[in-house]
């Protein structure tokens, strides 16, 4: 097992079934997460008899960075996996920090019509260690230390559950990446079984819903996800979400050209979210080769704003990133497995 995959509590459970104290992996995070180390035998701490045991059980294998893009206010990175898969994460400076961008399977099987991601289908999911290390290399890579995260790249987070609970939970940790939850955010194209999970969790993390349409006719279209879980039932299940959670949720929407961003889908979307505690979050779309969706100008983007905006719903409009580079999420590997 990879070492950078595991959670402190599984850890303590390890050292308990030896019959050593679990105050002992709190110590072997703070040499992983704190120290930087990559060797059980840098644990100075940890008597010689634990440290051969440690390195027979686990690993301190890395993926690597494989390529590199820049933009103002941007990275993007391509990392190769021991299966000679890729995948990529974002690196995001924004006003209150630096928050990554990460992928949590390799390819996705949703096959939103519009997305670049799922164009190449989902081969297999992702360790929680590979997503781990997705911002530890980051953070190596730009020497600094990154304050927020978003599970919003290649793959469909809940279609890979437990191994992203494991790597919420590592991140979390205070003596782990101590990210705080409310700093994390996951997306979902709406797994409604997996929604409900989540919201048993205990965890304070933010919940985004891609929605993209305003009704199911549409939304059949656009993402297949819809066929099998009906809006109506999305709707009361973001509903149940909030109540039992006490959290909001966001609602995103990607402005398609002559598609998703007229006046009528803005009243109708209006409806749709009335009287609930959630936010909008309008995406300009990026486009790609393979795709032949264009982005709404931004003259329909401001109109559709406009619309929720009067019809009392909490909107923004997503500052762009990487217009000067391989923008959107996929680009970078398909043009990697094409080559």
């Amino acid at each position: 097992m990879n070492i950078y995959g595991i959670k402190r509590e599984d850890l303590e459970n390890y050292f308990l079934d030896m019959n050593e104290k679990k105050f002992k992996a709190l110590q072997v995070f703070e040499w992983l997460y704190e120290k930087k180390v990559s060797s059980f035998f840098s644990m100075t701490n940890i008597k010689k008899d634990l440290q051969e045991k440690l390195d027979r059980d686990f690993s301190f294998r890395m993926i690597k960075i494989q390529k590199k893009q820049e933009d103002k206010d941007t990275k993007k990175y391509l990392f190769k996996l021991f299966d000679d898969n890729y995948v990529e994460a974002v690196l995001m400076q924004h006003d209150y920090g630096l928050s990554v961008c990460v992928s949590s399977e390799v390819g996705c099987n949703m096959g939103c019509a519009f997305c670049e991601s799922g164009r190449l289908k989902k081969v297999r999911n992702l360790g929680s260690y590979e997503m781990v290390q997705q911002i530890m290399l980051i953070e190596e890579d730009i020497k600094k230390r990154i304050s927020s995260v978003v599970i919003m790249g290649i793959g469909e987070p809940l279609d890979n559950y437990d191994n992203v609970m494991d790597f919420i939970k590592i991140i979390n940790d205070p003596k782990g990446l101590a990210i705080g939850a409310r700093h994390i955010t996951l997306s979902t194209c709406g797994i409604i079984p997996k929604m409900k999970e989540l919201m048993k969790e205990n965890l304070q993390i933010n919940l985004a819903v891609s929605l993209h349409a305003p009704n199911t006719q549409l939304r059949d279209k656009l993402m297949p996800i819809n066929k099998a879980y009906k809006l109506n039932d999305l709707m009361d299940t973001i509903k149940k979400y909030i109540y039992e959670t006490n959290r909001r949720v966001t609602i995103e929407y990607i402005m398609l050209n002559d598609v998703n961003d007229n006046e009528t889908q803005a009243l109708e979307l209006a409806s749709l979210l009335k009287g609930m505690n959630v936010y909008v979050n309008l995406i300009p779309y990026n486009e790609t080769n393979h795709i032949e969706f264009k982005r709404a100008n931004k003259e329909k983007i401001l109109k559709f704003y406009d619309i929720l905006k009067k019809k009392g719903i909490n909107v923004t409009i997503r500052r762009e990133f990487g217009s000067n580079i391989d923008a959107a999420c996929g680009q970078l590997r398909s043009k990697e497995v094409k080559a």
